[in-house]
């Protein structure tokens, strides 16, 4: 059974579970405290403790390069350049899939899996980007003496995670189909329950259209983040990076809060001493986790795409691009549609929160729609109705 890295940020796993570990290594000149493959990244783990989010992700690389290595009895030092293609051969397609690929459970169940399916070209090259990033700081802190990663001749291009523009959103009308099918009552004698997980679904696609916040921040969002300042509502958000931030709170975000917070039977507005979770689960009470949170809005995605294809034949495309989206997609998409409704780049990068304006530049269409509006200028006559030159 593949076995969980023991570095936690939170109470996922017990600390005292039983782990492979190789026999302990020597290091001359090594700059951290480490016996072994797992300890040393473990070490290099801890220095994102503060970004759960970027631990989170960079663990998960980890532990699949680990994993495997473990699987041939390999270690880091092992690694050479034929072994980088290997790996990336692997984690396209991971084999045996019954070892390696499963559904979503806690990192300490017999069930757990480090792969949910196949990574796609995109996931590959992220996934080595944060290898590379890792190998860099195996070589400062003296576990390595050598980076395979720079004998890559296509390294500008598969380890270049940059982007001419943003495509992973909802484009506008099909926006808009999704809001109202979300934004439907569920009928009159639906039962408690789900009438609290329409309310609570149609909220948090809301909150991630109208803020456009990662997942994490949506899950650990309190109420009284929600605060008024000079007549205005503001969202203050510790962000990627633990980086913090005060956001401008549109009036329809305040008025979707009012109505999820009367579900919950709550006053329309939050108090400055309501420390207690945005997004609820089926207590009303406790809050919901980034993984629980990550799983309901796909969830929902799926059962839009469902929808989508019962309408007929010519929506398949529109269904499988549903099917693809992602809770960050929501991101891109509210971002997206600001830039298109005219609000300026610089506040689009501060309501995104990213730190340069090429990367906010990135959401902006409109050039790419000029640029397609001119060159269909540029046309042929395909009617059949040419002059008959026949002698």
């Amino acid at each position: 059974m593949k076995r969980a890295l023991s570095v936690e940020m939170d109470t996922e796993r017990p600390r005292d579970a039983v782990l492979i570990e190789h026999e302990p290594r020597a290091v001359p000149g090594l700059l951290v405290e480490a016996n072994s493959d797992r300890e040393v990244v473990s070490a290099w783990l801890m220095e994102y403790r503060s970004s759960p989010q970027t631990f989170r992700q960079y663990r998960k690389e980890a532990e699949r390069l680990l994993l495997w290595l473990e699987g041939q009895g390999r270690r880091l030092t092992d690694i050479d350049r034929r072994t980088l293609d290997d790996f990336e051969q692997f984690i396209t397609d991971p084999r045996p899939a019954s070892e390696w690929i499963g559904p979503p459970r806690p990192r300490y169940s017999e069930e757990w899996r480090p792969f949910r399916k196949g990574l796609s070209a995109a996931s590959r090259r992220q996934s080595l980007v944060i290898l590379q990033t890792l190998f860099g700081w195996l070589i400062e802190a003296g576990w390595l003496h050598q980076n395979p990663f720079r004998l890559m001749r296509d390294k500008r291009r598969r380890l270049d995670n940059t982007q001419t523009g943003i495509e992973r959103y909802i484009e506008r009308p099909l926006w808009q189909w999704c809001w109202q099918r979300l934004n439907t009552p569920p009928p009159v004698d639906a039962a408690p329950r789900t009438r609290y997980e329409h309310e609570r679904r149609r909220f948090i696609f809301a909150f991630a259209y109208l803020l456009a916040p990662r997942v994490s921040e949506m899950s650990h969002a309190r109420m009284n983040d929600f605060v008024r300042w000079e007549g205005q509502w503001w969202w203050q958000v510790t962000g990627k990076g633990d980086k913090q931030a005060r956001i401008p709170v549109p009036d329809a975000m305040m008025a979707a809060l009012g109505q999820w917070r009367g579900i919950l039977e709550l006053p329309a507005m939050p108090s400055s001493d309501e420390d207690t979770p945005v997004i609820r689960a089926l207590d009303g009470q406790r809050g919901v986790g980034d993984n629980q949170l990550y799983r309901m809005i796909k969830t929902a995605f799926e059962q839009l795409a469902l929808e989508k294809e019962q309408q007929g034949e010519g929506r398949e495309h529109e269904a499988q691009r549903l099917r693809r989206a992602t809770p960050h997609w929501l991101r891109h998409t509210a971002i997206t549609h600001q830039a298109q409704q005219g609000v300026e780049l610089r506040y689009l990068a501060r309501t995104a929160r990213h730190s340069r304006l090429e990367t906010t530049a990135r959401y902006l269409h409109a050039e790419k729609q000029e640029w397609h509006g001119q060159i269909n200028r540029h046309t042929l006559d395909l009617s059949d109705e040419g002059d008959d030159d026949t002698l």
